[in-house]
């Protein structure tokens, strides 16, 4: 399944979609940001997301994070 597919089923349907595969997507797009800073802060969040011990925490890290998923979806 392509990137921009699976970025898609997860705005779609974030309340169902597993906080991996949100992570894994959102690891994804962080190879595409042209701006270190950016792609650096990108890397501490998505860190402190795998780090989180329940799903509910590492769900509530990762909204904060959809913006970076809806930036790759209108970039194509």
């Amino acid at each position: 399944m392509s990137l921009e597919k699976q970025i898609l089923e997860i705005l779609n349907d974030f309340e169902h979609s597993h906080s991996d595969k949100i992570i894994q997507a959102l690891d994804e797009v962080q190879n595409h940001l042209k701006n270190e800073l950016t792609r650096e802060y990108l890397q501490g969040k998505i860190k402190a997301a795998k780090e989180s011990t329940t799903e509910s925490d590492k769900k509530k890290l990762c909204k904060n994070l959809l913006p970076y998923l809806d930036w790759y979806v209108q970039g194509i």
